[in-house]
């Protein structure tokens, strides 16, 4: 990655003193260091001196690129739900009417399907007193979807309804149509901003430190986990098995066995696993079991896929169909005790989609509210084509095709994460059949 990746389009100069009235405002040319850590103080001189890679500073400009009173704003949520949605929302509607002086701020119901004028959904004008309270619910007051539309159509309604900025709240899939939103905005020479607000309770976007949602669903998959330990202490060699939400990042459920520490083995899909041999998972939980009479099992959706035919299926998202791994697991657990002559008490839970439709705790509640301003002050100066986000505990702008360009995972063989998990659970490194 070079500077140039991480450059975020403007519009133009910023003339147009900010409304806002804050006390202090983020400087023009503030940024944010991607690397943190270096070998030495050589080395951090060196880089910062020769080859410094950094994101933009998110925050509010002392002058800003778009007139408020000439402004309607537009927000559309996509994918599927995740606890905060309400709270970004409601952030975004409050920032934009009460200190941007916005006259019109709509919603366009169920995803990108509300640019679309086949479907037949009206956009929804939003007010503070409409949003005041909706923090408290799951979900999304505006409704989503899933699935490609049209882009020009979609931007032919932008035009429609007169809208200057976008605000697409969503995962990788959200994020790549609002990167092609833009492109098409650009190529009709008009000035509509496009801003991302990462939506994921994987917390998979590529550079981005911590989306909004996880926090709560892995909270929430504690629950889970917790019933699942108390299901496997009150049998005779009792098993729990979780399935919880991954599909290519262990993110959740490595947090969530740190959580509860009533975890004692936790299968994602980074880290590749065999099912029988020695030094395997299935003789490895069959020694915990007979040694401390129970364990508890969090497997990843996306873990052990390859243990299924590859059909070549794709959801309406383009994201690849993932067999039920749970299932799979829970009837591979039985059949081996069952071969190797140990009784076996197995429940198995999937919280999946209730951990996701739940409204957002405490922490996420506020996290939401600073994207979702830092969005607002983002698309005020004239930045587009951009993802509001978080690097080292600061607020950051950058590129939606650097989000994009790859997912981020869990890196096992360099996770502080993963060496955590390794501590608090005690199972081997690895589960590869040795031989």
């Amino acid at each position: 990655m070079n500077q140039n990746d991480t450059k975020v389009e403007q519009f133009g100069p910023c003339t147009i003193p900010n409304p806002a009235g804050y006390d202090y405002w983020t400087e023009d040319n503030s940024v944010v260091l991607f690397q943190t850590i270096f070998s030495g103080a050589e080395d951090a001189k060196k880089t910062v001196e020769t080859s410094p890679v950094f994101f933009e500073q998110a925050g509010p400009k002392e002058k800003i690129y778009f007139k408020p009173e000439e402004v309607t704003a537009g927000i559309v949520t996509c994918g599927g739900l995740c606890p905060g949605i309400n709270d970004v929302i409601r952030a975004l509607v409050m920032e934009l009417h009460y200190r941007y002086k916005v006259p019109r701020i709509l919603g366009f119901p169920f995803g990108y399907e509300g640019l679309v004028k086949k479907f037949g959904h009206r956009p929804i004008e939003l007010t503070p007193d409409k949003v005041a309270h909706i923090m408290n619910f799951g979900g999304s007051i505006l409704g989503s979807s899933r699935g490609n539309q049209k882009i020009e159509e979609m931007v032919d309604t932008l035009f429609l309804y007169g809208v200057k900025m976008l605000f697409c709240i969503g995962g990788d899939g959200t994020l790549r149509g609002a990167q092609a939103i833009q492109e098409e905005v650009r190529k009709r020479k008009e000035d509509i901003a496009i801003v991302g607000i990462p939506k994921t309770i994987d917390n998979d976007i590529n550079y981005v430190q911590k989306t909004f949602g996880f926090s709560t669903a892995f909270s929430k998959a504690v629950e889970a986990v917790n019933c699942a330990h108390e299901e496997a202490k009150g049998a005779p060699n009792g098993i729990g098995l979780v399935k919880l939400m991954g599909r290519h990042s262990g993110f959740i459920a490595v947090n969530s066995a740190l959580a509860s520490k009533n975890v004692n083995f936790v299968l994602i899909p980074e880290q590749d696993f065999d099912l029988e041999g020695e030094g395997a998972f299935l003789p490895v939980l069959k020694d915990r079991v007979q040694r401390r009479g129970h364990a508890v099992v969090i497997i990843a959706e996306g873990a052990g896929q390859k243990y299924f035919e590859d059909k070549g299926e794709k959801d309406q998202s383009g994201n690849k169909k993932l067999a039920d791994v749970g299932v799979f697991m829970k009837e591979k657990i039985t059949e081996y005790f069952k071969k190797e002559g140990v009784a076996l008490n197995l429940k198995y839970i999937d919280p999946s989609y209730i951990i996701r439709s739940v409204p957002a705790n405490a922490e996420d509640s506020v996290f939401c509210g600073f994207l979702a301003q830092n969005a607002v002050h983002a698309a005020f100066a004239g930045r587009t084509g951009c993802v509001v986000g978080i690097w080292n505990n600061v607020f950051t702008v950058m590129p939606i095709s650097l989000a994009i360009a790859e997912r981020k995972v869990l890196r096992p063989e360099k996770s502080t994460l993963w060496r955590a998990l390794l501590a608090s659970t005690g199972q081997p490194n690895t589960m590869k059949a040795k031989g």
